[in-house]
């Protein structure tokens, strides 16, 4: 669909609370382009275009842009993304800068992420899953080198359970 006035600033909303939200909030006040900016939920940093508006209910945040007359939704953390607010926002009508809940489901699944690569033959380091902590502890200690051991699901773009393990180290992860 073409736009009848491409000239006409654009409203915005980032969603997010970090430093990237932070980052592109910032870059794009800057921007002719943007004549209205808000972030959702924000953070000191982005103050002056916070709006209170709960992210995890994907019906407020359309209802919001539909409401706003917002023209681009940039959502910058991976929760949003995994839970499918791009795919929502695109079925409200709204464009959004992101990928799919499918594409993102890579970022939020590190075993899922080893499933595709292993079926497309996409090169990764070895890995194994686990469900049961025993069978983790004796993989790790049976390796014969140092691991990373990683917990699947989200880290809020923190590698916060990666850690280098090697024989009684293992233990740690219980």
């Amino acid at each position: 669909m073409s736009d009848p006035d491409p000239e006409r600033p654009r409203r915005v909303l980032v969603v997010g609370g970090g430093g990237r939200e932070h980052a592109l909030a910032l870059s794009l006040a800057d921007s002719y382009r943007v004549g209205r900016l808000w972030v959702a939920p924000g953070n000191a940093g982005t103050a002056a275009w916070n709006v209170d508006l709960d992210v995890t209910d994907h019906a407020a945040v359309c209802g919001f842009c539909v409401g706003q007359g917002v023209d681009l939704v940039v959502v910058g953390p991976e929760a949003p993304l995994v839970s499918g607010l791009v795919d929502d926002l695109t079925a409200a009508g709204v464009p959004a800068f992101g990928p799919s809940a499918r594409a993102a489901a890579l970022e939020g699944s590190k075993a899922h992420t080893r499933r595709f690569a292993d079926r497309w033959g996409i090169p990764s380091p070895g890995s194994a899953t686990f469900d049961d902590v025993d069978a983790a502890v004796e993989h790790v200690r049976s390796c014969g080198h140092r691991v990373v051991v990683k917990a699947d699901g989200l880290a809020d773009g923190i590698d916060r359970v990666g850690r280098r393990l090697r024989d009684d180290d293992a233990l740690a992860g219980r």
